[in-house]
């Protein structure tokens, strides 16, 4: 082959494939559908939990647990019938409580506190258990993990969607401006 087909092979070469470059197209992101799938598979982890939960509180013979609409049970182990204050926001209660697994194994022991009602972080179920309670009452909750420290746990001795057990004891009730409720 002479020099000149070669060079002319060589620029018809060149010429098809310097083409001018194409736009990338940019990346369609279905985030609405990513949040669909996790909410849709929170749900079920969630039916899931409530139902081992549910089956676990009906073998308690001992106990007569309450569903709460806010999404625990309740089980009163002392109950005052006579009393009818109960904590609102702002008071400062004292307490005492421990918490464990479904099986009663104990993860905190005897923890006694000042809480201060819907003013400080708690338990979420325990901070709105707390109002069904009068003092000197003993209740027991069983908390399920998306009501207590969900997928994360404490990052100390409770695990990611773990169900807990707690009996709580109101000790003493400081009322905000000394109001009766």
């Amino acid at each position: 082959m002479s020099n000149k087909c070669i060079a002319l092979i060589a620029l018809i070469f060149i010429l098809c494939s310097c083409s001018s470059p194409e736009a990338r197209r940019p990346k369609t992101h279905t985030t609405s559908n990513f949040y669909k799938e996790v909410i849709a598979e929170n749900i079920k982890l969630n039916n899931l939990e409530k139902s081992h939960i549910e089956s676990f509180l009906k073998k308690d013979t001992v106990n007569n647990f309450l569903s709460s609409p806010k999404g625990f049970w309740y089980a009163y182990n002392v109950k005052d019938t006579l009393n009818s204050m109960k904590p609102v926001k702002g008071d400062v209660v004292t307490l005492s409580y421990n918490i464990s697994n479904l099986y009663n194994t104990t993860i905190y022991k005897d923890q006694t506190i000042s809480y201060k009602v819907d003013k400080e972080d708690f338990i979420p179920a325990l901070q709105d258990g707390i109002k069904l309670m009068k003092k000197g009452e003993t209740i027991t909750f069983v908390i399920p993990s998306y009501r207590a420290f969900g997928v994360t746990g404490d990052g100390s001795k409770i695990g990611m969607n773990q169900t807990l057990k707690s009996r709580l004891t109101l000790i003493d009730i400081k009322k905000l401006n000394n109001e009766i409720n």
